[in-house]
């Protein structure tokens, strides 16, 4: 692998680096405004780098285990045109998070499964997306635990620790959401290569349109979505992080409410 296809695209670095300025924004400036642009900034800016490193896990991944063709189509290069459709991919997951705190998966990369190796590569391609959303939202949630003073937390926390503990608790709902065994999410590619060909001809079929309904119950069911959500909060806390900030972070984002 060449480095030139692996150097992360100026739109890439362009979103990093809105994200850093939603985050020093938050820092450095006081007043309601600047905290909802702030907030606006870190979390859009945060959740469209995600999508970039989701899916240059799939694509790295693939590479290793004998998609070369991967390279061929960009995906190495963190540009997030190359993973995205306008309105699949950008317009409605922004809407279902701006309603809803839903973190959509919203890119897609295109593998040559016949290319890769083994079945265990397949399953790895396959998690390396969901995988790389957990170790984002890790990695957010502790660079509160180790870097802010709970003093910050109170009476009201902070907006940048409220905003970074938000955008932990999404990538930790896109893991969860993204490993669930339902045709055309990732849960689904990492057990399909082990599956009989009758299972593996039903995802093949339900695979448009199985992650709608899946949707369609985690919004129109209260119960449904409210389980999702509290395993989602469940594990979150689990890796340190407070569900009252990440809560204020999500009530600065969605300042309309």
């Amino acid at each position: 692998m060449r480095r030139q296809d692996v150097r992360p695209s100026p739109l890439f670095l362009g979103l990093l680096a809105a994200t850093i300025a939603g985050g020093v924004l938050l820092a450095l400036v006081e007043g309601e405004i600047a905290t909802t642009a702030g907030t606006l900034l870190l979390v859009l800016g945060g959740w469209a780098v995600s999508l970039c490193l989701h899916e240059f896990g799939h694509a790295y991944l693939a590479y290793r285990g004998g998609d070369h063709e991967v390279r061929l189509k960009g995906y190495l290069t963190l540009d997030i045109r190359r993973y995205t459709d306008p309105v699949l991919s950008i317009v409605l997951p922004v809407i279902f998070l701006l309603i809803g705190g839903i973190p959509l998966p919203g890119g897609a990369v295109w593998i040559n499964h016949h290319a890769l190796r083994t079945k265990r590569v397949k399953s790895m391609v396959s998690l390396a997306g969901p995988l790389s959303n957990l170790f984002l939202g890790v990695l957010l949630t502790l660079s509160v635990v180790f870097f802010f003073d709970p003093a910050d937390f109170t009476p009201t926390p902070d907006p940048l620790p409220a905003a970074l503990s938000f955008l932990a608790l999404l990538q930790i709902l896109a893991f969860l959401l993204n490993i669930l065994p339902v045709p055309g999410l990732d849960g689904w590619g990492a057990i399909e290569p082990y599956l009989s060909y009758q299972a593996r001809s039903f995802g093949a079929k339900a695979r448009p349109w199985a992650p709608f309904i899946l949707f369609a119950v985690l919004i129109g069911i209260p119960g449904a979505g409210q389980v999702f959500f509290e395993i989602g909060y469940s594990l979150f806390r689990v890796i340190g992080g407070e569900s009252f900030v990440a809560a204020w972070g999500r009530d600065n984002f969605m300042f309309w409410y």
